[in-house]
């Protein structure tokens, strides 16, 4: 069976030398625009208590001289990232007063390098000569039809002649040159289903994922993300710049960005990779109803808004359905404090954070491996009563991320 997706592919511009001025005005020419229409919202919230939504400051930027810099729905993209950041926010503002708005995009005197996006009418592309065509704004053209010429190459394993349409093309500047984000809608045939089993899935901030197979319970511990994150986030606070974030810091928030994204994305293959050989062909995600709105107290709503449960339910959505494995998101309500195995839900029932020992049937268990198992109990017609031996939910196996091999590997495996 096929199915249509969609896939981001990156390119090297091969003709950096000649394009990267180019590249650098459009840039320029976005942080502008950014830093106008912030300049903006702040002149409306003074006078009205207000943030104009992104219609408005659509409207109130087209008679701008800036506007005109970059292709119009180039510049409207930069008008939706502005409203999108003040929305997240607003949102964290919530829970957290001390949270600061979107800023300005500025280097002291100068502007970064911000990140242009063309959408159809911007970019006119040539899959069979590697090339693409990209729009300026009229005010940065020099004669009617000047443009920019990409020359461009992919990975081996990827030929954008094959997929059905390039959707957008983004000019990004990945801190020492440009490069080209392909978005692109591709046709893959997907696998029959993997299997009759079914599997329940438990994520969490210490272990980021704890998976309740047939026969198995295993835990993916964060513990390397957390590493990352403290190292690299240290790294960007101690470079940041009098007038600004320092090339060193933009450099740490761009290594942990790729670090998480590489760590994500493993964690999900592997997950899935699990499922197709256990005969799982239905996987069920624990899903956090309305957890954004809770409050956690300040460290807490911290931790809480850097959890990245979506983006996991979404990577193991589109992983499973290429390879035949269902990914159902289901409420996780009252699952860490209800025993897996009589349903007993006394809210005591959960010792600790890691410990879960049910007053009714005394069942000792791992809390994170009683919620995976609950979770796959939503699924699976198997009722309460099914034969889960303490030792098997109070022990579970753990798989570490292996930085030397970059995959997730039993404990027992990895060379500390």
């Amino acid at each position: 069976m096929a199915i249509q997706v969609t896939r981001t592919y990156v390119g090297s511009i091969q003709n950096h030398r000649q394009v990267c001025d180019g590249l650098d005005s459009l840039g320029d020419s976005a942080s502008k625009i950014w830093n106008v229409a912030r300049w903006t919202v702040d002149r409306v919230w003074d006078a009205t208590g207000q943030i104009p939504d992104a219609g408005t400051l659509k409207s109130y930027m087209k008679n701008q001289w800036c506007w005109k810099d970059l292709n119009a729905q180039s510049s409207q993209k930069v008008i939706e990232e502005l409203s999108g950041a003040f929305q997240s926010w607003f949102d964290l503002r919530q829970k957290d007063d001390t949270a600061n708005p979107p800023g300005y995009r500025k280097h002291g005197d100068t502007r970064p390098k911000s990140t242009i996006t063309f959408k159809e009418d911007g970019f006119k592309h040539d899959p069979e000569n590697n090339r693409v065509r990209l729009s300026k704004g009229s005010n940065l053209k020099e004669h009617f039809s000047d443009f920019i010429l990409c020359e461009y190459q992919t990975r081996p394993d990827i030929d954008l002649t094959a997929v059905e349409s390039v959707q957008t093309v983004r000019a990004v500047w990945n801190g020492d040159e440009w490069e080209l984000h392909f978005v692109c809608k591709v046709e893959l045939e997907t696998s029959e289903s993997a299997g009759d089993e079914v599997a329940g899935i438990d994520l969490g901030i210490t272990n980021i994922a704890t998976v309740a197979f047939p026969d198995e319970y295993v835990l993916y511990p964060g513990k390397s993300l957390k590493q990352d994150k403290h190292y690299f986030t240290r790294t960007e606070y101690e470079t940041e710049g009098e007038n600004g974030p320092s090339a060193q810091s933009m450099w740490a928030r761009r290594k942990l960005t790729e670090r998480e994204t590489h760590f994500y994305h493993v964690l999900t293959d592997a997950i899935i990779t699990e499922c197709v050989e256990r005969g799982v062909g239905t996987l069920a995600v624990s899903w956090p109803e309305d957890v954004r709105e809770s409050d956690w107290g300040k460290t807490g709503n911290k931790k809480l808004h850097s959890w990245a449960f979506d983006r996991l339910y979404q990577y193991l959505a589109y992983k499973g359905e290429e390879r035949g494995v269902e990914v159902l998101k289901e409420n996780e309500w009252e699952t860490s404090k209800t025993c897996s195995r009589c349903g007993d839900d006394t809210k005591s029932n959960r010792v600790e954070r890691g410990l879960y020992v049910c007053s009714s049937c005394e069942l000792v268990a791992n809390a994170d491996c009683n919620g995976a198992e609950n979770m796959r109990q939503k699924i699976t017609p198997s009722p309460h009563g099914e034969d889960r031996s303490n030792g098997c939910v109070a022990q579970p196996s753990v798989h570490l991320f292996d930085r030397e091999s970059g995959t997730f590997t039993p404990s027992e495996q990895v060379v500390s």
